[in-house]
C-alpha cells in the first residue's frame, strides 16, 4: 500500500476560504479614491454611499438620495460650524467629470480647511443634488422635492452624525436661494444665515433681466418653470421667530444675474415678518457684477460664527 493521504491541508484550506467568506462585507462599497473625479448627474446607490463620513444616505418619502459633503477638521461636537451651499453649476454639466475644477473630495476638503483656518471655526460644504457627487438633477434645482428636501434632511443628519451644536449657513447665488429655502421651511438651529446674489420672484426677476439683458427663459417657458419651482419669498410666513438668529442678504445692486432689488426684497420681508434681518450692499465683479469680491460672504460667515 502506499503512503496515507493527509487530509489535513485540505481541512485547512477549506476553513480558511470558509472565514474569509464569513468575515467578508455584505455589500462592496463602491467608494472613490479621495483624488477620483466625483460623478456628476447620477442615480443614488446605497452600494456607493455608506453611512460614513463626507456621505449622507437620505431615504426620503420622494426617493433615495445620496448627498456629498467635505469637512474641514474639527466638526465632531462642534457648537457651530459653518456649512456652505455653492451657486449653480449648470455651465460644468456638459463637462466631462475629470475635467471639472477642483471636482474631487481631496480638493474640496483642502479648500474646506483652508476657509476653517481663516474663520477658526469648522466649515464644511454640503453638495447640491447633481453636483460634486450627489446623486440627482442639477436641472430640476430650485424644486422641493429635488432639491430643498434633501437639502433640509442633510443637514438634520449632519449635525446628528457630527453632534454639531448650531450651524453658519451660508450660500450664493442658487446655493444662496437654497440658502434662503432652508429658512422658510422652519430651521430653528441656524445661528445666522448668510445670503448673497440670490434668486426671488422668479417671474419678476426674469422680466427685469429681460429689461436689462441677463439671463430668462421666453416668456412661456418662465411661466412653466417657476410654476415648478420653490419661491423662498413667497413663503416668508414658514420662517420661525428666533431672536438669536440673523439673517444677512448681500448683494451688488448693479447685479444683472439676480437683480438686487429683489435681493432686497426678502429682507424687507423678513423685517416686516419681525425677523432679525439686515441688507447690506457688496461690490461684485465685472461684468455682470454677481460673484461677490473678496468673499464677502465667507466673511460675514465667519464674524458670524465666531460671534463677532
Amino acid at each position: 500500500m502506499g503512503q496515507p493521504i493527509s487530509l489535513l491541508p485540505v481541512l485547512l484550506r477549506l476553513a480558511c476560504a470558509a472565514l474569509s467568506t464569513w468575515l467578508a462585507p455584505g455589500p462592496a462599497w463602491a467608494l472613490l479614491a479621495p483624488d477620483a473625479p466625483l460623478p456628476w448627474s447620477q442615480r443614488a446607490s446605497r452600494d456607493a454611499c455608506p453611512d460614513e463620513e463626507s456621505y449622507l444616505w437620505l431615504p426620503l418619502a420622494s426617493g433615495n438620495v445620496c448627498l456629498r459633503y467635505f469637512a474641514s477638521a474639527g466638526l465632531q461636537g462642534a457648537g457651530t460650524a459653518i456649512v456652505y451651499l455653492t451657486g449653480d453649476r449648470d455651465k460644468l454639466l456638459r463637462v466631462p467629470p475629470d475635467q471639472i475644477p477642483a471636482n474631487t473630495a481631496q480638493a474640496q476638503i483642502a479648500a474646506m480647511q483652508r476657509l476653517s483656518r481663516q474663520a477658526a471655526v469648522p466649515v464644511v460644504m454640503l453638495a447640491r443634488p447633481g453636483t460634486y457627487g450627489s446623486s440627482g438633477d442639477h436641472r430640476q434645482r430650485r424644486r422641493m422635492t429635488e432639491e430643498f428636501e434633501p437639502l433640509y434632511a442633510g443637514l438634520d443628519l449632519l449635525r446628528r452624525r457630527h453632534g454639531i451644536g448650531r450651524l453658519v449657513l451660508w450660500g450664493h447665488s442658487g446655493g444662496a436661494t437654497a440658502a434662503a429655502a432652508m429658512l422658510t421651511m422652519g430651521r430653528t438651529d441656524l445661528r445666522c444665515a448668510v445670503i448673497t446674489s440670490a434668486a426671488f420672484d422668479y417671474l419678476e426677476r426674469w422680466r427685469i433681466n429681460r429689461i436689462q439683458g441677463g439671463p430668462a427663459p421666453s416668456v412661456e417657458r418662465g411661466q412653466v418653470l417657476a410654476r415648478a419651482m420653490y419661491d423662498p419669498l413667497a413663503h416668508v410666513a414658514g420662517v420661525v421667530h428666533d431672536p438669536r438668529r440673523t439673517v444677512y442678504v448681500l448683494g451688488d445692486p448693479r447685479d444683472t444675474v439676480t437683480p438686487f432689488v429683489l435681493q432686497a426684497e426678502f429682507a424687507n420681508a423678513l423685517q416686516r415678518a419681525g425677523h432679525q434681518a439686515e441688507v447690506r450692499q457688496a461690490e461684485g465683479r465685472p461684468p455682470e457684477y454677481h460673484d461677490m469680491r473678496e468673499e464677502s460672504g465667507f466673511r460675514q460667515a465667519a464674524a458670524c460664527a465666531r460671534g463677532d
